[in-house]
């Protein structure tokens, strides 16, 4: 394969915690990151405190110079952008001007969109992944460089796929750009499109099979009612529905799930069985369903 030289100066676009790894994964390889570019600062607490994106604090410890605007890119003078969950799309006149490519975190055509990591999970996908590709102004449907495949445990969570991912595609990323970009390959198959998760999509409905309620359990946010009252369901086990009956057993269509970790409304994560003595229940088999 025929490869361009390594890109030396860098501009990198990203804002969430897992933009924050590559960004220093590049720092600690030697890449010159001229600028960094990410969301405005949000006021957040009672205070409404500005709050710098975790990227901008990042940035501002490594004394990397910061800016809210993408147009600040075309003055960079960089060799390559580097966009990791940016959240933004960004403008032709911009691609135009400056060579990106984006560390995506599926693999692509399955996932374009906002929440590749959620999706595979609902979805009930064996195995995920990572792409870098390079940006064009359609939504993640570029050309890839190079992608690595992850499996997802029966157990795991979005926040340990997440971490996976970023750990995979860190190492990806520097890889590449240590050796030089070659010729991307344009991607193949029926895309899918990751829509972002809604708070009402993290309903629980009771009805539907303990697989698919554990799934969205292990999204993240999933939350139910008890008495009138929000109830998230933290962490739970699925079982068989006819095995062990007890209070922290919560039938479904097809099988259940233990509960074991809980968010009443109001109140700090516990322990399931914490929140069943402190609200004196005898059992909960059949929460959720008179909501």
């Amino acid at each position: 394969m025929i490869r361009d030289a390594p890109p030396r100066r860098l501009v990198y676009l990203g804002t969430p915690e897992i933009a924050v790894p590559p960004l220093r994964a590049l720092v600690d390889e030697g890449f010159e990151i001229a600028l960094v570019v990410t969301r405005t600062d949000k006021r957040r607490g009672r205070g409404s405190q500005l709050m710098p994106s975790p990227v901008k604090a990042a940035a501002v410890e490594l004394g990397l110079r910061v800016s809210h605007d993408v147009d600040d890119v075309l003055d960079a003078h960089a060799d390559l952008g580097v966009v990791v969950a940016f959240g933004q799309l960004i403008k032709p006149h911009v691609l135009d001007a400056v060579r990106m490519v984006n560390l995506h975190f599926s693999v692509l055509p399955r996932w374009r969109g906002a929440a590749p990591v959620e999706r595979a999970l609902l979805a009930g996908d064996d195995q995920t992944g990572v792409c870098l590709m390079q940006l064009e102004a359609g939504l993640d449907t570029g050309p890839v460089f190079r992608r690595a495949v992850v499996d997802i445990g029966q157990s795991m969570t979005a926040a340990e796929l997440r971490s996976e991912l970023v750990r995979v595609g860190t190492r990806l990323l520097v890889d590449e750009l240590r050796a030089g970009l070659g010729t991307p390959e344009p991607q193949s198959g029926e895309p899918t499109y990751a829509a972002k998760i809604s708070p009402e999509e993290l309903h629980i409905d009771w009805t539907r099979s303990a697989i698919e309620i554990d799934r969205l359990v292990r999204v993240g946010g999933a939350w139910t009612t008890l008495n009138g009252r929000r109830l998230k369901i933290i962490a739970a086990d699925l079982i068989d529905r006819d095995h062990q009956p007890s209070g922290d057993l919560v039938g479904a269509r097809v099988g259940g799930l233990r509960l074991i970790m809980v968010q009443p409304e109001g109140k700090p994560t516990m322990a399931f069985a914490e929140f069943a003595r402190g609200a004196r229940l005898a059992g909960i088999e059949h929460l959720g369903r008179s909501e």
